[in-house]
């Protein structure tokens, strides 16, 4: 079978084990999947156990909508999107970068096209044919997939103990790849349950937090909460205090904002709280126009039209963006078109708590690199390897979270099989 993804010149020789080396991998996620790939691939055995009825489910979610698999921008951007995990992710593309993914969705059949934001979908859209090519490729190369398979840790001799619908299975392999993801959509399978396991063997492991999450705030009116719970705000532009801001749309929820701009500023928000107990994020409901401009609209005469009136016939806001704003300001700001200008330029929104880790679409928090070798083995564990999300780093949607799970199932793949010929 010809290599699907980037090696090096006679990579087959240099990390094919001598036997056909038995190796166990734990999630069936992207990283799990693609780690089983590099290792079938280079004629290992190889086992795959998944707690759920069916793989890949969580990937599943993620193309409802759109499979948004990765994004076109320039390499240092897109590095800049890991954040303090940069230099770590940034090791992992280097063997199988945004290029590399496309070019290995082109291998399984299936187009990409760049929409107009920059992320890259399947022509398609679903997630679904792409995720069916890559299982019949994997059984084809002899990957055994066992679902309702959940491990339970290690018995006394080291054996995996797995637990199936039949009773407990004790499996002996010659290294084991855990892709067990994080904390977030625990009914998808990404329940932590591996974290006192690997804890009981000495790994590091930073907390697990909510990424790519809500938040909530004191408390919305029932007023706001009863009309506008849903509601999406488009057209405006989210930041922190002296940070620049970045436009988008959010979604006013019962208990806060959600949604891609916020998600955009999800780690900066939380860290906030997290040192500070809260955040306050500066929302501009009018960001193609200039304060100045909004003041001189206001200052207007509205006659015998209310506010409510002045406001949509003088600078078009209604709806959800105009409760927002009688929400957070007071009688007194209305009364100055100065102070109202620059209130809905610079709206303060005070956010207090992430929403559960369970509904992120994402965790940040993990296995720390630091426990890690470069080939991703666990030095507490020899023989173990980690990948993928339950891996102490994040990132924003738009691709990249899905581009450093494959690169970093690659990455054990590889790891794994060096460590075989060692």
């Amino acid at each position: 079978m010809p290599a699907l993804y980037p090696q090096p010149a006679a990579a087959h020789d240099r990390h094919s084990p001598k036997r056909a080396s038995h190796v166990a991998i734990i999630g069936g996620g992207p990283a799990g999947l693609m780690a089983a790939e590099v290792l079938s691939q280079a004629g290992a055995k190889v086992d795959l156990y998944d707690a759920m009825p069916s793989v890949g489910r969580k990937f599943l979610l993620a193309g409802v909508g759109g499979m948004n698999i990765t994004h076109s921008e320039p390499a240092a951007p897109f590095l800049s999107r890991y954040a303090e995990r940069a230099d770590a992710i940034g090791a992992l593309l280097q063997g199988f970068d945004a290029s590399a993914l496309r070019q290995w969705i082109h291998g399984l059949g299936i187009d990409t096209f760049v929409g107009s934001s920059g992320r890259v979908f399947p022509t398609d859209m679903k997630a679904a044919p792409l995720l069916r090519a890559w299982l019949k490729r994997l059984r084809d190369a002899g990957v055994v997939i066992h679902t309702r398979h959940r491990w339970l840790g290690w018995n006394a001799d080291g054996a995996l103990r797995i637990a199936y619908p039949q009773g407990e299975l004790s499996v002996q392999a010659d290294a084991v790849v855990l892709a067990l993801g994080g904390g977030s959509w625990a009914r998808l399978g990404s329940d932590a349950a591996w974290l006192p396991w690997l804890q009981a063997r000495g790994v590091d492991i930073a907390p697990l937090q909510a990424a790519n999450s809500g938040f909530e705030v004191a408390g919305w009116s029932e007023v706001l909460k009863s009309k506008f719970a849903g509601a999406p705000l488009k057209n405006i532009a989210l930041s922190l205090a002296g940070q620049v801001p970045r436009l988008g749309e959010l979604v006013l929820t019962e208990q806060g904002v959600e949604g891609s701009l916020v998600y955009a500023w999800s780690a900066q928000i939380r860290e906030a709280i997290n040192r500070e107990g809260r955040a306050t994020v500066l929302l501009d409901l009018l960001p193609n126009k200039p304060v100045h401009t909004i003041e001189a609209a206001l200052r207007k005469p509205r006659g015998s039209r209310s506010m409510a009136r002045h406001l949509h016939g003088q600078l078009g806001l209604e709806g959800v963006k105009a409760a927002l704003l009688r929400e957070l300001t007071g009688p007194q700001v209305f009364a100055d078109a100065a102070q109202l200008a620059a209130a809905i330029k610079a709206l303060p929104i005070e956010l207090v708590r992430p929403r559960p880790l369970d509904e992120a679409i994402s965790s940040a928090g993990g296995v720390k690199f630091e426990a890690l070798d470069q080939g991703l083995m666990l030095r507490q564990v020899p023989g173990v390897f980690c990948a993928g999300e339950m891996l102490d780093w994040e990132a924003p949607t738009g691709g990249y979270l899905l581009t450093a799970c494959f690169a970093s199932g690659r990455g054990a793949g590889v790891g794994v099989l060096e460590w075989l010929r060692r």
